[in-house]
């Protein structure tokens, strides 16, 4: 199975056949779903990829899902704006399918520490929006986009980690369960995820206590401690969950606090530092998989996913949320275009 790539086909979005009710909510059809699952035993036994960088075209990652409902209803002209350290993949995926659907799109950044990576993403960001600077600092930037949403801009959060971004990565998670039920990889022990402003590991957690699929999400912090923490997580598992009872009239299943656990060993100390174990990991991942894991969140993720699969056992499944393949190509780019200028 080393490699193999498994994935299960459906019309209808895992989360509308479970929810009927939510058909009526406004979403942009941007993904390319079910993502699949590959088998990745080269890095650690019993290791998994759920392949979210495969999402969508030309940019995947797990942003997608969430863009898809809160970008629901855009139209032509309106004008988008978000907030974001300046190599924001959130920023990035918000400013390419925004524009795709015909909007204007602001989006307010500030300084961070840059890996290659990251300015690659900067510089896309530019590309996108026609701006080059940085507004500011965090504050800044947030007033700038509030004075935005007064003049009546579509607002989309940070990270898109709120209550009605995050019904995607609960489709996500009832997706991922009727993989499991198909057969298509075992029931993981764990799912590791790297954890931001903590959409991502909130939708998939009360998603799996939704679907139900027992096992502990593991959210990798790669944000500072004050964003990334167990109580903010509860928060929008909680508003998420009201969100889905106003919508559906019904009760929804919370996750159990035994079922969410952050780690804070693998951060590195600031937002977007490159760390030894995961340079390492990523290293070893792109020579046996040929897969780019991105330092800023995936790398360190990915490091925790492969201890823990090498001191625990049973069947670990990484979140890759990072799309490293527009990069590539654009590198492949660059190099066509210097060797017909020689």
């Amino acid at each position: 199975m080393n490699g193999s790539h498994a994935t299960v086909s459906g019309a209808t979005i895992p989360l509308v056949r479970r929810f009927p009710a939510l058909a009526s909510v406004p979403r942009a059809h941007l993904g390319r779903f079910p993502t699949p699952l590959q088998y990745v035993e080269p890095l650690a036994p019993g290791l998994w990829f759920k392949r979210e960088d495969l999402a969508a075209e030309p940019l995947g990652g797990n942003k997608v899902r969430a863009l898809e409902f809160l970008l629901g209803g855009v139209r032509p002209g309106d004008l988008v704006v978000t907030v974001g350290a300046a190599g924001s993949t959130h920023a990035l995926a918000t400013a390419l399918y925004a524009r795709r659907l015909g909007a204007r799109v602001r989006v307010f950044r500030w300084p961070q520490e840059l890996n290659d990576v990251a300015r690659h993403v900067s510089e896309r960001i530019a590309l996108e929006t026609g701006e080059v600077t940085m507004r500011g600092g965090v504050i800044s930037s947030y007033l700038s986009a509030f004075v935005a949403r007064l003049r009546g801009a579509r607002w989309i959060a940070a990270g898109g980690s709120t209550p009605l971004g995050i019904l995607g990565q609960v489709n996500a998670a009832l997706e991922l369960a009727e993989q499991v039920r198909e057969g298509l990889m075992p029931r993981p022990d764990r799912l590791v995820v790297p954890l931001g402003t903590g959409g991502t590991a909130a939708g998939l957690a009360l998603g799996l206590a939704i679907a139900p699929l027992n096992l502990e999400v593991i959210g990798v912090r790669v944000v500072p401690r004050v964003i990334a923490n167990q109580a903010h997580l509860r928060r929008l598992i909680a508003a998420t969950a009201r969100l889905l009872e106003r919508l559906t009239d019904g009760r929804v299943p919370r996750p159990g606090k035994s079922r969410i656990r952050i780690l804070h060993g693998f951060y590195g100390g600031a937002y977007g530092r490159v760390t030894n174990a995961g340079d390492e990991v990523a290293r070893e991942c792109l020579e046996h998989t040929g897969l780019a894991i991105d330092p800023t969140y995936g790398a360190k993720a990915l490091a925790a996913a492969v201890a823990l699969s090498r001191e625990q056992g049973g069947t670990t499944l990484f979140w890759l949320s990072f799309d490293a393949r527009w990069m590539q190509r654009s590198e492949k780019g660059r190099a066509s275009d210097a060797a017909g200028r020689e």
